[in-house]
């Protein structure tokens, strides 16, 4: 029968495993910026156009 402690204290000496850890944190933090700059860039869009139309006199 495996021990539980064992085998946590297996797993955080594992450096294969906290890299697969450290790439999947990097990954989601690319992700978030990704959303964030998108989202943001969708916003200025949003307010040029409608300056746009506002000049055009729509």
């Amino acid at each position: 029968m495996i021990n539980l402690k064992q085998a946590v204290m297996d797993f955080i000496r594992e450096e294969e495993g906290l890299t697969a850890v450290e790439y999947a944190i990097a990954g989601g933090l690319v992700g978030l910026a990704v959303v964030q700059a998108f989202t943001d860039l969708g916003g200025a869009v949003a307010d040029r156009i409608q300056e746009l139309v506002t000049a055009v006199g729509g």
